[in-house]
């Protein structure tokens, strides 16, 4: 992707109502979570964590639809990939190594869920499961809870573009476009489901056409530019608190990695396309926009750098030496216990 010129890439976070600080922050919170990411796959090819499910390549979507929303006031319900997401919500790189190597303090689960299977009441996340999708209905349903208890709430779903092509998507989308819910749908299109490409799985030009079926809007927007992400998912949440309803985002992101540890995609993508994709890679462009607006200096970026390396490095050492959950906690929240 060609770089704009300065005097077009000029201020525009200001314009979208960010901060230098805020701006800032959304480079911190994206580095962060490739920064966890990319150590969470050293230490399952050490053998010391089971799996990997990666957000690399799509920080920028994810970090840039969690900062239009409000933290104090809005849910998520966010699948397997969206460490940026819930970065921006609260979830610290400590947390997340206690979720990956299934530790009793796992905020997420106690260790019980696999990674990636987020939760939490204090960070405002529906827990997640194993199944793909089920998440869209439970947000859907959050919104409508919401909408009868007079909150002022909006609820933000994601999942890949493979799952939009599942029976639950389609059921949430129509129930939440009859009434009008405060539900963002954000579909991260990556491009692959697992070893699926995007032109076998749908016939439809854009995932964002899906939209105009159960009457409500649909966008697409570049998700290598957290900017824009911001800008159009922000344009969905006010939309969706003045009642209008819902919105279904489609960004348009790219996996670096294989869709899992336990996964090789050398057997189904072409040879050269990672590294072709990689020249949009969302760090540096926005790593290159902060520094020819001048919000990101040298020292700053040290700090930020120095930071990230600091509190991966204290996470994973926290995280493997935490204590494991006692087998004799195997089944609780299972079954109801007595007095409960």
């Amino acid at each position: 992707m060609e770089r704009l010129a300065s005097t077009e890439v000029k201020n525009r976070h200001t314009e979208l109502g960010l901060s230098d600080e805020q701006v800032i922050s959304m480079y911190r919170d994206m580095l962060l979570a490739r920064k966890v990411d990319e150590r969470t796959w050293l230490l399952n090819r050490a053998g010391k964590i089971p799996f990997v499910l990666s957000c690399q390549g799509q920080e920028a979507a994810q970090v840039g639809a969690a900062y239009a929303l409000d933290r104090n006031k809005d849910f998520l319900c966010p699948y397997y990939r969206d460490i940026g997401v819930v970065t921006v919500f609260g979830m610290t790189a400590r947390d997340l190594m206690l979720n990956s190597f299934a530790k009793a303090e796992d905020p997420n689960s106690g260790g019980r869920q696999m990674p990636g299977h987020f939760g939490g009441k204090k960070y405002r996340i529906l827990t997640g499961s194993s199944p793909v999708t089920t998440q869209v209905p439970h947000a859907v349903g959050m919104a409508l809870a919401g909408r009868m208890e007079g909150k002022d709430l909006v609820v933000f779903t994601s999942f890949g573009e493979g799952s939009s092509n599942q029976g639950d998507f389609h059921e949430g989308a129509n129930f939440a476009g009859v009434h009008k819910l405060p539900v963002i749908f954000f579909c991260e299109n990556n491009k692959y489901a697992i070893s699926v490409p995007y032109e076998k799985q749908v016939a439809c030009e854009s995932i964002a056409d899906r939209a105009k079926g159960y009457g409500f809007p649909g966008v697409s927007v570049d998700a290598s530019d957290p900017l824009e992400v911001y800008k159009v998912t922000k344009e969905a949440v006010d939309r969706a608190r003045r009642g209008e309803g819902p919105t279904l985002i489609e960004a348009l992101c790219f996996r670096f990695t294989p869709h899992s540890s336990d996964d090789d995609d050398r057997g189904y993508r072409p040879e050269g396309e990672v590294a072709e994709e990689k020249k949009k890679d969302p760090l540096p462009l926005f790593n290159a926009y902060l520094k020819e607006v001048g919000v990101l200096t040298a020292e700053v970026e040290k700090e930020i750098h120095d930071w990230v390396d600091k509190e991966v490095d204290e996470a994973t050492e926290y995280a493997e030496n935490a204590p494991a959950p006692a087998p004799e906690s195997t089944l609780k929240h299972v079954y109801a216990e007595k007095g409960e």
